[in-house]
């Protein structure tokens, strides 16, 4: 395995070519820069040069590209088409192929300050129709239809075929709302005086809830879209038409992207929720800066955000990430907030950030007692890696404790849990690999001039050579690709899950723009981009990109009939692939072809996962944009809708348990946290995988494996 000493090294040195990258542009940021538009023409110019040069599959930014970023923006700011008047797009118009002039610094900023002004006025206009519409009763007796899918609407021709979309919009969130009320009242029966009512009444209450939340809706949007969130969309919207993964981050987003990547941030320790329009305080971390300060309490509202002395920031109408990229900030700071206490009073606490580690997105397992043997269950929610850090959390060393516990508890086969794993470190994934085979290449990679290289691990050392099973979904991608791609190839273990994984396989690297702020950070003024600057292959040479990884075990689900994986995006990558790197399958290579036998037996004769795969059959072709009106007919068509997904949710879940606890060493954790909001929430975690058919099959093929082969597990 590549030493860990080396890789800062590695980091420097692509921090170092990438700061260089954009400094060495003709239209680098400088500090003379005062006006903002310009700064912005000047960064969007140097993004631009980035993209041409350095991005793996670059589209030529011409005239095609200018039309393609001028259709995607106004449609990613309208989607549902109900703001926008086709004279609006018309006018807009004009800016059609004169977008790659402003990326390539010819012509000044233009066409998103345009757009984003009449954006904002088209926000006041929708406020103001949803406001008269949802005024006046709605008659559910009507038979009319809404088609809710903007990709089949037009743009309104006119006021009066805008209000008309609004009206059928607002008639149908009314009509849900209603609907669900009824149900109160009848489960209530008479005893709850609160849903007690006529329908007449209730039908007042669904409207006076659907403006609340249309309200806040579009007040957060009046609040937060102002003309650098305006500039990071427009931004944003040029990268990902290079590919999806390519990403503009504005300093506060890229701080936000490391605290993801590294489960470390600088904050006060507070859990916060959304409630009736207000940000409440959820929880408390013990030991945490706001739990230290004894004077924020579980259900204080946040008013107001303020950095040391400056200006407070009103928080009202903010959702909680908004409110959240405020409150966080770097170690040692000083943030003023403002809390509306229990009893009405109004308090401002000053508190300092310190560093918050959110361990609860780290590895965890535990123990399944299956009869006479002990299987290990180890979850990963995503391959983690804090390299500023000496001793900062790695995924790869915190799955190798979670072995170590589980050999401990002297476990039969391990199962290593990958499912909604949206990747992370490509060095992560080749250590993880190392865990379980000795030396060999893990991963193929090749740059935009068709350099190819293999990173392999280089420790001939196994910490586990038992029987491994490894769960992905549609949405393990990246890195969970790569480590269920290796494992497959080796032949090491069986992977279960979905059709198919997500199908990205494409490597990232983030390039900082601007001078740096501070030497510890890695923060820069102007943000950073993150480029696609490489694709990784399999040992066996094949593309992950866009066919992602097929099970060697197929297990149907509920999510297969939604277009959400690489494939279903028209800007990713094609999949190709190169010759396959020299490795060989360890002594105890699994006998696939006996223990998929066995498995595809068991899971066709199974009948919940019979009754899964045909209601996801059934939902695929019936879940449409288009819903009727007419309070008899939606709930005829919602019913069917809804008991199809009831039935997948009872059958998702096991009668019995799956008999599983925590490791010897975890005990504490679990049952006797000092923190124990925190414990309560390992316990549910516990208690929702307990009853997880896909885990209990997997415990299935577990013994299958173990059928099939004798291994010793070390000790």
């Amino acid at each position: 395995m590549m030493k860990r000493e080396v890789w800062p090294v590695v980091l420097i040195v692509l921090f170092g070519a990438a700061f260089w990258a954009f400094r060495g542009t003709d239209t680098a940021v400088t500090n003379s820069d005062t006006d903002e538009y310009a700064k912005q023409q000047k960064l969007l110019s140097a993004i631009g040069n980035i993209l041409e040069a350095k991005h793996y599959s670059p589209k030529a930014i011409d005239d095609a590209f200018s039309k393609a970023v001028f259709k995607k923006y106004i449609d990613d700011l309208d989607p549902d088409k109900n703001l926008f008047l086709q004279a609006d797009i018309t006018a807009f118009s004009k800016f059609q192929t004169t977008i790659d002039d402003e990326i390539k610094g010819n012509a000044a900023i233009q066409f998103y300050p345009t757009v984003g002004g009449i954006y904002l006025k088209r926000i006041v206009d929708a406020m103001s129709i949803y406001k008269e519409v949802l005024a006046q009763p709605f008659d559910f007796n009507v038979q009319e239809v809404a088609q809710l899918d903007g990709d089949k609407l037009d743009y309104a021709a006119n006021e009066a075929a805008r209000k008309e979309l609004w009206r059928k919009r607002t008639k149908f969130m009314t009509l849900e709302r209603f609907i669900d009320l009824q149900q109160q009242r009848e489960k209530s029966n008479g005893k709850d005086t609160s849903v007690d009512k006529t329908d007449a009444e209730l039908e007042q209450q669904a409207r006076t809830k659907v403006l609340a939340a249309l309200d806040r809706n579009y007040n957060r949007l009046k609040l937060v879209f102002d003309d650098n969130m305006q500039f990071s969309t427009f931004v944003n919207t040029i990268t990902d038409l290079m590919d999806p993964h390519t990403a503009y981050f504005a300093p506060v987003e890229k701080r936000a992207f490391d605290e993801e990547m590294s489960g470390r941030f600088y904050g006060i320790g507070a859990q916060l929720k959304e409630e009736d329009g207000n940000i409440k305080i959820a929880s408390l971390i013990t030991g945490s800066p706001a739990w230290k300060s004894q004077k924020v309490q579980v259900n204080d509202i946040i008013v107001k955000v303020a950095q040391g002395s400056a200006t407070p920031v009103d928080v009202t109408g903010y959702a909680v990430t908004d409110a959240v990229k405020l409150i966080r900030g770097t170690k040692g700071s000083e943030v003023r907030i403002t809390f509306k206490k229990g009893d009405g009073t109004m308090e401002v606490v000053t508190i300092i950030r310190d560093e918050i580690v959110q361990d609860e997105t780290f590895a965890r397992s535990a123990v399944i007692n299956d009869g006479d043997k002990k299987i290990g269950y180890i979850f990963l929610p995503e391959f983690y890696a804090d390299f500023e850090r000496a001793d900062g959390n790695r995924c790869s060393a915190d799955v190798a404790a979670e072995i170590k516990k589980l050999k401990s508890e002297n476990v039969a086969g391990i199962i290593l849990d990958l499912r909604n794993n949206g990747g992370g470190s490509l060095y992560e994934v080749v250590q993880m690999v190392g865990l379980f085979i000795k030396s060999g290449p893990v991963v193929q990679v090749k740059d935009r001039d068709g350099k190819p290289a293999t990173l392999s691990d280089t420790d001939p050392s196994v910490l586990y050579d038992g029987p491994l099973t490894v769960m992905v979904n549609e949405l393990s991608a990246s890195a969970s690709e790569i480590f269920a791609a290796a494992i497959q190839d080796y032949k090491r273990g069986v992977i279960v899950g979905s059709t198919s994984t997500y199908g990205k396989g494409t490597v990232q690297k983030q390039l900082p723009l601007g001078k740096p702020l501070d030497v510890f950070s890695g923060q820069t003024e102007f943000g950073a981009l993150k480029l696609t600057f490489e694709k990784f292959y399999r040992i066996n040479g094949g593309s992950t990109q866009l066919n992602g990884v097929t099970p060697d075990i197929i297990l149907p689900d509920t999510y297969e009939y939604l277009k959400f994986r690489e494939k279903d995006n028209p800007s990713a990558l094609s999949w190709d692939q190169i010759p396959q790197a020299k490795y060989e399958y360890p002594a105890n290579a699994v006998n696939l072809a006996e223990i998929k036998v066995k498995a595809d037996d068991r899971i066709k004769s199974n009948t919940s996962f019979g009754i899964i795969k045909n209601n996801t059959n059934w939902l695929s072709n019936n879940i449409e944009r288009e819903y009727n009106l007419n309070i008899t007919a939606y709930k005829k068509q919602q019913a069917l809708i809804k008991s199809t997904v009831n039935q997948d949710e009872a059958v998702s879940k096991l009668k019995k348990p799956i008999d599983m606890q925590p490791a010897a060493a975890d005990n504490n954790k679990f049952y006797h946290n000092p923190d124990k909001p925190k414990g309560e929430r390992y316990q549910q975690w516990l208690k929702s995988v307990q009853g997880d058919i896909y885990i209990n099959e997997t415990v299935n093929i577990v013994n299958d494996i173990l059928a099939t082969q004798s291994t010793t597990v070390k000790q």
